[in-house]
Parts: structure tokens; C-alpha cells; sequence
């Protein structure tokens, strides 16, 4: 059976690849080569195989060019967009930068404005009670010079009547005299009564006057605070629930960079309204709660500038895997695409831990930060630092490559709070979109 299947084959492939000789001729003597159907088929086949192959690669590699291309266009126009945004986020944040300063100003001219008029209230007020001190004095010496008066009319009566026509009439010239000089000074008295009386009424409507107008400033000031709170509501949130986000609490972060910044001084002093001493007032415990957010954006600004908000690559590349699970497996950062030796920079000033082989990761560098914030670059090509070597933010580290556990030329960013990974997109996003 086994040799009928055989001989029919044969046949076939005879019929198909009939049996050729290759004659090679020399000087000397011809030689031929037999070419059985079965050699045939099995060039033939090879043949075929290998001009699928040239098909199949090179639609392959045109494929890889084409997509290569709309990946380099794709990433000129993200990195034109982003060029954008950041040139438009550059000029709102100066526009906001320029309105916080003139609100800044507007505010410190209320606040001297109001003290002036504090000042000003403070001494009418003296005047004022001065003036009724003194007023109610003259009262009182008229009340005594008026009744020491009737007393003296009373006394010149009994006389006259008890004394003779004579006496009498010398007592009476003598007590007329003494009735006038009280009358000119009971008269005397009455005038600095009315005068007294006049600067007290003066007093009390200049009193009143410089309430009006405190008032009137209270409210321009009031309404000053209400802009001043919602600007630093708008400008605190954010920032308190990105730095949460990235795995941070933002009220040890706060601490440890007051702690780290603790000189005395500075222009955000609490301030201090009371003119009499005691509890401060209303306006002195809005002032300092807004200076207090005031003094948490620029501790903020302190933090951003310690912490990894920067981007590890600057020229064009493509995100090819972001945080999170991938084939079943954590993927603890974010992977950057691009051609073997692109430069990889620093995202933060920090401290170099490690600079060499770690098993999957190929050549990796570490890089501590302030407020246990560690960086990992992977599948490096070079290493440009050395441990104990300190860096600044978007210095030079390495070239991007393709060593360790890598399917292509890339940079695979780590971001480590306290240890634990959290995703570099927080951070590199709020670099772009809040600071």
C-alpha cells in the first residue's frame, strides 16, 4: 500500500516537476546534476517561502514606517498642544499672580486706611469725654455759684432788716458790690458753660461724622476679605487635594517645610488691631486667617519646588503604558517611548541611592527627595550620576535604553511616597495644569 501511495506521488510530481538534468562543463570534462521532482518541489517550495517572506517583512517594516510617522506627527501635535497649554497656563497664572499682588496691595492700604481711622476715632472719643468731664464740672461750679449767690441775697435781707437806716444802707452798697462781682462771675461761668457746650456738641457730630466714614470703610474693607477668602479658597483646594492624591497629607507636608523654613520674620506677620489691648477683633482674625492661607500657598510653592513635578524626558516621545494592572501584573509607573540615548533628566533636586543593575529593571537609578519622595528611572542605556551624588531638578541623569526586562527603548518613571508607588501622572500633570 505503503509503496503503490508512494509510486502515484511520483507519478504526480513527474508530471508536474518532470525530471531535469544541470549540465556544468570545464575545459576538461562535463558533469551533470539530476534534478529528481522531488528536489524540485522542495526548491520550488523554498522559493516560494522565501519570496512570501520578503512580502510579509516588507509590508511589515512599511507598516512600522507608516505608523512610525503618524506616531512622530501624533507627537508634535501633542507636544505643540502642550506647548500651548503651558504658554496659556503661563499667563493666567501671571495673570492671577498680578491680580493676588494688587489685592495684596488694595488690602494693606485698607488696613493702614483703618487704622488711621481708628486713631482718629480713639482721640475724638478723648475729646469727647474730656469736653463732657469739663462741662459737667462748669455745671456743677454754676450750681454752686448760684446757690452762694441766693445765699448772699438772703443774708444782705436779714441784714437790712435788723440794722439801722445807715448801717444798713453801707451793708447794702457792701453787699450790692459782692451780688455784682458773683453776677460777673456767675456771667463769666454762663459763657464757658455755652462754649464748653458748643465744642461738646462739635465733638459729637465729628464723632458721628468719623463713624459714618469707619463704616463706610469697614464695608469697602469687608468686601476687600470676601475677594481676598474666595481667591484663597479657589487657590488652597486644589493643592490640598492634589497633595492628597499623590499619596501626601498636606498638613505634615505644611509642617515639615515651615520646620525646614522657620527664620522669624517675613511680610506674612499676624497682625494685630486692638488699639486697647485684649482679644483680637472680627477684621484682625480674618486678616490673619487669610494671611495664614496666604503663608500655606507659599509653603506649597516651597514644597513644588522640592517635589517631582517635572517630566524625566524632554524630547519627543509617547506614553506606551501608564500606572496601574498590566497582563495580570501591577505596573508601578509610567512608561516613556523613544529612540536608544534620548536624555532623561531629574524631576526634582535630590540625593542619588542607586546608580547601576537591578535584575528587571536593567541599569536603574534612585533619587531621594524631601518628604520621602523617591524617583526610579529603568532600562537606562547610561548612567550619567553616581551614588551620594546630588542632582537639581532637570539635570542631566541618563539616555534612555532598552536593558533589563524591556520590549523596546524606553524609560519606565517611578514615583515612591513613604515606599509605596503612586502614579507620576499626579505629579506631572499638576506640574503642568496647577503650578
Amino acid at each position: 500500500m505503503k509503496s503503490r501511495l508512494a509510486k502515484t506521488l511520483h507519478a504526480f510530481l513527474e508530471r508536474r516537476f518532470p525530471e531535469r538534468r544541470l549540465f556544468l562543463r570545464s575545459d576538461t570534462e562535463t558533469r551533470f546534476i539530476r534534478l529528481k521532482p522531488e528536489t524540485q518541489l522542495i526548491a520550488w517550495s523554498g522559493c516560494i517561502v522565501v519570496v512570501a517572506w520578503t512580502i510579509i517583512a516588507t509590508a511589515i517594516l512599511l507598516m512600522d514606517s507608516i505608523g512610525a510617522g503618524n506616531f512622530r506627527a501624533q507627537a508634535q501635535r501633542d507636544q505643540l498642544t502642550y506647548e500651548q497649554r503651558l504658554n496659556a497656563l503661563s499667563t493666567e497664572r501671571d495673570a492671577r499672580a498680578l491680580e493676588a499682588l494688587a489685592a495684596q496691595e488694595r488690602f494693606n492700604s485698607a488696613l493702614q486706611q483703618i487704622s488711621i481711622m481708628q486713631t482718629e476715632l480713639l482721640a475724638t472719643e478723648e475729646k469727647r469725654r474730656e469736653l463732657e468731664t469739663g462741662l459737667e464740672a462748669v455745671q456743677a461750679t454754676l450750681r454752686d455759684t448760684i446757690r452762694a449767690r441766693e445765699e448772699a441775697r438772703a443774708q444782705v435781707a436779714a441784714l437790712v432788716a435788723e440794722n439801722d437806716d445807715d448801717t444798713g444802707a453801707a451793708i447794702t452798697d457792701e453787699a450790692a458790690s459782692t451780688v455784682n462781682l458773683l453776677a460777673d462771675a456767675l456771667a463769666e461761668t454762663a459763657a464757658e458753660r455755652d462754649q464748653i457746650a458748643s465744642n461738646a456738641e462739635f465733638a459729637v457730630e465729628h464723632a458721628q461724622e468719623m463713624e459714618l466714614e469707619l463704616r463706610l470703610l469697614q464695608e469697602r474693607n469687608d468686601q476687600i476679605f470676601r475677594q481676598l477668602e474666595e481667591a484663597m479658597l479657589v487657590s488652597v483646594e486644589p493643592l490640598d487635594e492634589m497633595f492628597r492624591a499623590a499619596g501626601m497629607n498636606p498638613d505634615n507636608l505644611i509642617n515639615q517645610v515651615r520646620r525646614g523654613y522657620s527664620g522669624q520674620g517675613g511680610p506674612l506677620t499676624p497682625l494685630q488691631f486692638s488699639t486697647r489691648g485684649g482679644e483680637p477683633d472680627p477684621d484682625a482674625l480674618r486678616a490673619n486667617a487669610i494671611l495664614t492661607a496666604m503663608d500655606r500657598i507659599n509653603l506649597y510653592r516651597i514644597a513644588a519646588e522640592k517635589a517631582p513635578f517635572s517630566i524625566p524626558v524632554k524630547s519627543n516621545f509617547r506614553y506606551t503604558s501608564g500606572f496601574g494592572p498590566r497582563w495580570g501584573r501591577m505596573h508601578n509607573g509610567t512608561d516613556f517611548a523613544g529612540p536608544i540615548g534620548t536624555p532623561i533628566y531629574a524631576t526634582a533636586d535630590g540625593v542619588v541611592t542607586h546608580a547601576g543593575w537591578a535584575s528587571g529593571y536593567g541599569r536603574l537609578i534612585k533619587i531621594r527627595h524631601d518628604f520621602g519622595i523617591e524617583t526610579r528611572y529603568a532600562h537606562l542605556n547610561a548612567m550619567d550620576v553616581q551614588v551620594g551624588q546630588r542632582v537639581s531638578r532637570g539635570e542631566r541623569i541618563g539616555a534612555m535604553g532598552n536593558s533589563g526586562r524591556s520590549t523596546g527603548p524606553h524609560l519606565h518613571y517611578e514615583v515612591r511616597v513613604g515606599g509605596t508607588p503612586v502614579n507620576p501622572m499626579i505629579y506631572i500633570r499638576a506640574g503642568q495644569n496647577v503650578f
